[in-house]
């Protein structure tokens, strides 16, 4: 079993995601690639004392960079757009 720090990591603030939030009672955070829903889910409701209704997950793959000449990848990463109860807000992200 894995920690919750280890299993949460930072949210992440853009405008597609505040505008999910103001919407849809949505967060967005960033993830470790091999973390599953059930995990992540479980985390949520522990650290910040909400009902989560459902998790979305998505893999985004490390870009290309090339820097002086040496071309290289960044590490893959995993979104995870959480979406709460109705009425459930994580004050902490607010």
């Amino acid at each position: 079993m894995k920690s919750l720090k280890s299993i949460l990591g930072l949210p992440i603030l853009s405008e597609k995601s505040l505008a999910g939030r103001a919407v849809a009672n949505q967060y967005v955070f960033k993830v470790p690639p091999s973390t599953n829903k059930s995990e992540i889910k479980k985390a949520i409701e522990e650290r910040f004392e909400v009902k989560v209704v459902s998790v979305n997950t998505l893999n985004s793959q490390g870009k290309m960079k090339q820097t002086r000449g040496i071309m290289g990848r960044r590490t893959a990463w995993k979104k995870a757009v959480i979406r709460l109860r109705q009425g459930d807000v994580i004050k902490e992200l607010e």
